[in-house]
């Protein structure tokens, strides 16, 4: 198996225990505070992961440009964050994951048209099964 494959697995692990537990803490705390302490923790986290792992010299070969593009994806993060906490502190954690999780949709969409991948086959039946799952979810 690639090692890609394996990471992307870890990731969906991580994803879900990180939901299980949101839900579990935001019972009693507003989604704003808690996606800010959340934010902290991370930032911590990776910026020890970092040092640990790359040093400082590294991040003086970032490019401006790199910068910037960093910069705008923590922002959407950082908003993806505050709605998914807003919307799981309401809603049902599974259908709340799941709608978060046809971003996928979005993605495919946007790399089609700025990052000019290929819509293969498989991709677009994959982009209605995914559709068609959200749409029965949310009826």
């Amino acid at each position: 198996m690639e090692s890609w494959v394996i990471y992307a697995l870890l990731d969906a692990l991580a994803a879900a225990l990180a939901t299980i537990l949101a839900k579990i803490g935001l019972q009693n705390v507003d989604s704003i505070t808690a996606t800010a302490l959340r934010s902290i923790v991370m930032t911590v986290f990776a910026v020890s992961i970092m040092l640990y792992f790359r040093g400082v010299a590294y991040v003086g070969r970032i490019t401006s440009m790199e910068y910037i593009f960093i910069i705008l994806s923590g922002v959407a993060g950082g908003l993806s964050w505050i709605f998914y906490f807003l919307a799981l502190q309401k809603g049902d954690t599974s259908i709340v994951a799941m709608i978060d999780r046809s971003s996928i949709l979005f993605i495919i969409l946007f790399s089609l048209i700025l990052l000019h991948e290929e819509l293969t086959l498989k991709k677009a039946i994959s982009v209605a099964l995914i559709a068609i799952a959200l749409y029965l979810l949310i009826i």
